[in-house]
C-alpha cells in the first residue's frame, strides 16, 4: 500500500502535520477521477468521510462528495484532495487508511480502522 502524506488544516487555523487519517495512492486516484466526473472543484469540494449509527453492528462508514467544509471539520490535504471530517466522526475514524481495492469480485473504497473491534462481512459496518 502507497500511501500519501496529509496535512490538516483547521477551518480557521494555519496548517498542522495530520493527525489520523492516512489515504492510498490507488484511493487519492480513484477520489480525483471521481470529482472530476462529478464536476467537484478540488479547490472548494472535496471527499467527506464520517460515521453514523446504523448497520449490522452497531456503526456504519459514511463515504461522498461534498462542495465544502462545515465550520467544525477537520480538513486533511493529500497534494489537490482534501477529505472533511466532522469531529463526532473523527473519535471513531482516527488512524483510520483509506484504500482503494479492484479485484474480480468487487470493487471499491476499504475503510482499514484499528478503532474497529469489531465488523460484519459488509466492510462498511463496524463497532468500537
Amino acid at each position: 500500500m502507497t500511501m500519501t502524506t496529509a496535512t490538516e488544516q483547521p477551518a480557521q487555523a494555519p496548517t498542522a502535520p495530520a493527525k489520523g487519517i492516512q489515504v492510498t495512492e490507488k484511493a487519492l486516484a480513484k477520489v480525483r477521477s471521481a470529482m472530476a466526473k462529478e464536476g467537484i472543484s478540488p479547490e472548494q469540494g472535496g471527499l467527506r468521510l464520517g460515521v453514523q449509527g446504523g448497520g449490522c453492528s452497531g456503526l456504519s462508514y459514511n463515504i461522498r462528495f461534498d462542495t465544502q467544509p462545515r465550520e467544525r471539520d477537520r480538513i486533511f490535504q493529500y497534494g489537490d484532495v482534501r477529505v472533511f471530517v466532522d469531529p463526532k466522526s473523527f473519535i471513531y475514524l482516527h488512524g483510520m487508511i483509506l484504500d482503494y481495492q479492484e479485484t474480480l469480485m468487487q470493487q471499491g473504497f476499504v475503510f482499514v480502522n484499528p478503532q474497529a473491534t469489531k465488523s460484519c462481512g459488509c466492510g462498511t459496518s463496524f463497532s468500537a
